[in-house]
């Protein structure tokens, strides 16, 4: 029903920087809270950020605060994450995900979202 492609991702050195973007299919996702969420293998997945729908509010894993940011443009079905000061620790498969219900607040919660894309891969080299 939804579909979210996620790109941008890539190998870069320890200090440098990517944005990641996520394109979402559908009218409504002006409606939509939209998270960003990173996975390495053998372990959970993790929040990383998360936007209300109108892009007022945003909240950060405390691992992330400072150097990433969240941003969306509704006109173009958009979600975006700025890396900034990339660490070795954040290389993972990032994913993007939507959440239709709720999407007037933020949430951290994995379970809040109902659609996920397939994720991009981020690898920050030492």
């Amino acid at each position: 029903q939804v579909q979210l492609v996620e790109s941008g991702g890539g190998l870069v050195q320890a200090g440098e920087s990517l944005r990641l973007s996520c394109v979402a299919s559908g009218r409504t996702f002006s409606s939509y809270g939209m998270g960003w969420f990173r996975q390495t293998p053998g372990k959970e997945r993790e929040f990383v950020a998360a936007i209300n729908w109108s892009g007022s509010s945003s909240y950060y894993a405390n691992s992330v605060k400072g150097r990433f940011t969240i941003s969306r443009d509704n006109a173009k079905n958009t979600v975006f994450l700025q890396l900034n000061s990339l660490k070795p620790e954040d290389t993972a498969v990032y994913y993007c995900a939507a959440d239709s219900a709720t999407g007037w607040k933020v949430t951290t919660d994995t379970h809040s979202y109902n659609y996920w894309g397939q994720g991009t891969q981020v690898t920050v080299s030492s």
